[in-house]
């Protein structure tokens, strides 16, 4: 025979009813139910209150019914027309303007109360929570030298007269300003970024460091932030550097070409294709490579300092080499690799690479992408320990089935 289970609200009304039998005292109900007298007595009268709402025997909030400094129904109103009146006014700005409007007014709310009240009527689109690539570590390198560090971005796009889409992707060399690729593509994906790179290594030779920001192709949201460029990057001796998010003045030299080059666009009549476009990106790139005097370089233009990197890009693209002792694993095409029948999840983006496992201690797996440390794998409990600092996991034990990524904090 099952238990049966007795809520309160059951206990509460065997109580009432007890009572209204007449059979029993309250004070034989109270000690029956373990209840004291005042309690009794309230659940008696508030279901002799609500009884025909059947409502009576609930439990009721215990928040206040008003407070003295709530918004008043006068002062909501007026702040929600404000709001619909100004969609893309923050809170402190509409205070600000409302203040300034109203001066009879000597005290309004707090910004937060009305963020509040604007979220509570539905004036607040939330914002979808973006996941962006890891920055690198400060301080960033000091390209002093031609080819140290080049820097690459995408100018914002525009359209052509043909509706097409024109995103110009840009490279350039931080040290002497040298403006080595500024082409119009229709998108941003690594297949079309992938070959002007490598147009521009032919021609130039190899940097040391390739700075750009967090976006797509550059970064990803993956582990220390890498994308298949940058994992090819690294195949070429390539350090890829990011700046941090929001912090454009970390690319400084960079940004202020592109502020060239959009008030040369702007000066233009709007191209009628990408290929007219293209044309006239081509003519910026010479005159500002070889007719444009720069400040910073002594009123010389970038092609009279610029010479090309000594390392040249390779015809093929070796295996990466490891040292006595490394271990070598190859990742998998959903990004793991396998370790004594345990699956552990590196990134997606090296698959097909090989990755290096180097003992630091009698229990500790360092996991290794040519130079660059991934992450830190405990033999014992089977915890890794990613190096850009995302949160730990523990592999599946004997080499069960799931994305390691998803099992959560250890």
């Amino acid at each position: 025979m099952p238990w049966k289970e007795i809520c309160a609200m059951d206990q509460r009304l065997r109580l009432v009813t007890d009572y209204r039998s007449g059979q029993w005292s309250l004070a034989a109900l109270c000690r029956a139910y373990g209840i004291s007298r005042p309690t009794a007595y309230k659940w008696i009268e508030r279901h002799k209150i609500e009884e025909p709402g059947g409502g009576g025997l609930k439990d009721r909030s215990s928040a206040p019914h008003g407070h003295p400094k709530a918004l008043d129904a006068a002062m909501s109103e007026r702040l929600e027309a404000a709001r619909r009146a100004h969609m893309s006014w923050g809170p402190r700005k509409l205070l600000a303007f409302l203040a300034r409007e109203h001066p009879q007014i000597e005290s309004w709310p707090a910004a937060s109360t009305v963020g509040k009240l604007f979220k509570d009527r539905g004036l607040v689109v939330a914002r979808r929570r973006r996941l962006c690539a890891t920055p690198t570590a400060l301080p960033l390198t000091a390209g002093d030298l031609p080819n140290v560090v080049w820097c690459a971005d995408f100018k914002g796009w525009f359209r052509t007269r043909d509706a097409a889409r024109c995103e110009p992707l840009t490279i350039t060399d931080q040290a002497t300003r040298f403006l080595v690729c500024c082409q119009g593509l229709s998108n941003t994906r690594v297949e079309s970024v992938k070959p002007l790179f490598e147009v521009a290594f032919r021609q130039f030779g190899l940097p040391r460091v390739m700075r750009t920001d967090n976006g797509a192709p550059f970064g990803s949201a993956g582990l220390l932030g890498l994308s298949r460029l940058a994992v090819w990057w690294l195949r070429l001796g390539i350090v890829p550097e990011r700046i941090a998010p929001g912090r454009p003045d970390q690319n400084g030299r960079h940004e202020r070409m592109h502020r060239t080059l959009k008030a040369a666009i702007q000066a233009q009549e709007p191209a009628a294709n990408l290929r007219a476009a293209q044309r006239g990106l081509n003519r910026f790139r010479q005159e500002y490579n070889e007719q444009r005097p720069h400040q910073a370089l002594g009123n010389r233009c970038p092609a009279h300092v610029y010479a090309g990197s000594p390392r040249e890009f390779p015809r093929r693209l070796l295996p990466l080499e490891y040292e006595a002792g490394v271990q070598v694993r190859r990742v998998q095409m959903h990004g793991q690799i396998i370790w004594h029948n345990n699956q552990i999840f590196l990134s997606e983006v090296l698959a097909g690479e090989d990755v290096g496992l180097l003992w630091i201690d009698e229990r500790t797996l360092r996991i290794r992408f040519g130079a660059l440390t991934l992450a830190d794998y405990d033999t014992v409990s089977g915890v890794i320990r990613y190096s850009d600092g995302r949160k730990t996991v523990r592999t599946h034990p004997k080499g069960r089935p799931g994305r390691l990524g998803k099992l959560g904090e250890v």
